[in-house]
């Protein structure tokens, strides 16, 4: 299964009426991220300034990035495949000028998750565009 774009997640968001919905839309779409192989699992690979345990494993294909991403809270899984539907399979320069806090306003998480969540997030994001920015050197 593939993962939804941002234009469908922006959508199908729209279409609840409460956060409540809206969380349990998120959870679901943790649910469709690729299995991340146990032997991933590594001190390198874990996303420094999250709550939770996130792990990224970032791929390059051709001028294209893919990351496989794995988290052992299922509401961050979740928002990982927000972030995935903004950076998964595009080039570094794409993924350096996607407007992520453009994209972060229109989902309006920033008012419905813990500041805690929110920094974890922030990391996440952090760590995949430096990634793409040391690509462009």
């Amino acid at each position: 299964m593939s993962l939804p774009n941002t234009d469908q997640i922006l959508e199908d968001l729209d279409f609840f009426d409460s956060w409540e919905e809206r969380y349990k839309y998120i959870i679901d779409l943790g649910k469709t991220l690729p299995t991340f192989p146990e032997e991933l699992h590594t001190p390198e690979r874990l996303v420094k300034g999250c709550q939770s345990n996130v792990w990224l494993e970032v791929n390059k294909e051709g001028d294209k990035l893919s990351f496989l991403v794995d988290s052992d809270a299922i509401i961050v899984k979740g928002l990982l495949v927000l972030v995935l539907a903004a950076y998964d399979k595009k080039t570094a320069q794409e993924i350096i000028d996607f407007d992520i806090d453009d994209y972060f306003a229109q989902l309006d998480l920033e008012r419905h998750i813990s500041p805690t969540r929110g920094n974890g997030l922030k990391a996440i994001v952090g760590k995949i565009q430096a990634i793409a920015s040391a690509c462009l050197r």
